[in-house]
């Protein structure tokens, strides 16, 4: 927890009610989510129970295994399920946009759209993660042959759960992680993952304080767990007689629909809430950004199986397949981490506090300075801005202020003053033009108010790592090709 978040929720308990974290939404919000709130037998490793998926509020549609030891069961709900979730899919498939490439030589295509998955918590991710694991490599024919769709519907909740875990992307979200960004409260970081008891902090119902409505998410009769796992109450003193009730007499069906239901209905209603009140904050600058390399994700998926026999994924990663995908999120992560601090005051705060920025005032500025040390004359303007923050940057590191991004500053000198706080001398370059004179309004004028940070989202060419035929012994030598066996059809559910 970080100071200012340890400080945000001190007020909030003063105050009884969640502080914001941010000035911006740092997710992306679409136009048309898919909800999935998922149940799993206790018990049971990934057993699904029940499920209520759907792109319309007002019309969820309500999956039931009736017996989740049941292998014919399982697989029918999961075929029930795919079918909703590639209609869904597939919608977004329909409309392309071209986008220049190769600084507008050449055009690629993308989907205009992208699908969205949100899920109550990072626990209904791990659901989807092993409920893809579980039915991608499943076989269409020979024993234990599944509706063809069930393998499908395996690769995109992988694919979808591995985007979930890539920094900054949208494709998936967990409803308590995105609010829980966004908003602090009174309550501890376990208590945040009662999704109603968040959303009582953040937003309570008409007519209920935000600490009486966090107080009423203890109720889970009034709200019942946002699963996967189930209240241990309603499992022993509900669901397991009701389930006991249809295998006696399957005209109790209907009666065990009903039982479900109340369980999943509450977060439903949950969820689209937790919905319109990420989408009541204007979203960030960067955010569509993130949401463009989304939707290169997923076009390039949807290529991808369209191709000629694509394999499904392996069980697990090469050695050069696992590093290549930690190096890529190591560099998202740092792109995403600099984005929602350059888009948002109170995330760069943070950075103000612990050093690595800087906000102050301009108090002298040469915007007609050349540099003519090297025996060739080039403008490098300087500053002086006065700053009150902590201050741990030394002479010669490289900053940039977020109103010109393209300008970098190089740190001369830092003064302590007398009267408190630091002068910080900075000779500026790029953003200037080619000319020995400054445009007007590329220099910083006295008076003006910027923020400075060490921060740099700067493209990074990806690491080097072998190729798979190269991978050395000390990782396990050149992997073999997956192919799909019968025993993958045989795999545990779990």
């Amino acid at each position: 927890m970080t100071a200012l978040t340890a400080l945000a929720r001190a007020i909030a308990v003063r105050e009884e009610r969640a502080q914001p974290l941010t000035t911006v939404r740092h997710v992306h919000i679409g136009a048309r989510p898919l909800v999935f709130v998922p149940l799993a037998l206790a018990g049971e490793a990934n057993a699904p129970l029940a499920a209520l998926v759907g792109d319309d509020r007002a019309a969820p549609h309500l999956l039931v295994v009736p017996q989740p030891r049941n292998r014919a069961q399982r697989f029918a709900f999961a075929a029930e399920l795919g079918h909703l979730v590639l209609d869904y899919l597939r919608s977004f498939t329909h409309f392309r946009e071209d986008v220049p490439i190769n600084r507008g030589r050449e055009v690629r295509q993308r989907f205009s759209d992208a699908p969205q998955l949100i899920v109550p918590n990072p626990a209904g991710v791990a659901f989807t993660r092993l409920l893809g694991r579980s039915t991608r490599l499943r076989r269409t024919d020979g024993p234990y042959a599944v509706d063809p769709v069930v393998p499908l519907l395996g690769r995109w909740l992988t694919f979808l759960a591995e985007r979930a875990e890539h920094p900054g992307s949208s494709l998936m979200v967990a409803m308590t992680r995105a609010l829980s960004m966004h908003w602090a409260t009174g309550q501890s970081s376990t208590e945040d993952a009662n999704l109603a008891a968040l959303l009582g902090w953040i937003a309570p119902p008409e007519g209920r304080s935000p600490v009486e409505a966090a107080a009423d998410a203890e109720d889970a009769d009034l709200w019942p767990p946002a699963g996967p796992a189930t209240d241990p109450t309603f499992d022993n003193e509900i669901l397991s007689p009701a389930i006991a009730r249809h295998e006696r007499d399957p005209r109790h069906f209907d009666g065990l629909r009903k039982v479900l239901n109340s369980q999943l209905e509450p977060t439903w209603h949950l969820m689209w809430r937790g919905i319109d009140v990420l989408g009541g904050l204007s979203p960030g600058a960067s955010v569509a950004e993130r949401w463009a390399d989304d939707r290169d994700s997923f076009t390039n998926y949807v290529t991808y199986l369209a191709g000629d026999n694509p394999l499904p994924q392996a069980r697990r990663d090469s050695a050069t397949a696992a590093a290549r995908r930690l190096s890529t999120m190591e560099r998202a992560q740092n792109v995403y981490d600099v984005q929602r601090a350059m888009d948002d005051p109170l995330v760069m705060a943070e950075y103000r506090l612990g050093g690595e920025a800087f906000a102050g005032t301009v108090t002298y500025a040469a915007p007609d300075r050349i540099d003519a040390s090297s025996g060739r004359r080039k403008l490098r303007p300087q500053i002086l801005v006065h700053t009150d923050d902590p201050l741990r940057l030394t002479p010669g590191a490289t900053v940039s202020d977020r109103s010109r991004p393209k300008q970098k500053a190089v740190i001369v000198r830092v003064s302590t003053l007398d009267s408190g706080g630091y002068e910080v001398q900075l000779e500026l370059s790029g953003g200037m033009g080619n000319s020995l004179v400054a445009p007007p309004g590329s220099v910083p004028a006295v008076g003006e108010r910027l923020t400075y940070s060490a921060l740099d989202a700067a493209f990074r060419q990806p690491d080097r790592f072998p190729a798979n035929e190269e991978t050395p012994w000390t990782h396990g030598g050149p992997p073999q090709q997956y192919v799909p066996t019968n025993d993958d059809a045989v795999e545990d559910w779990s």
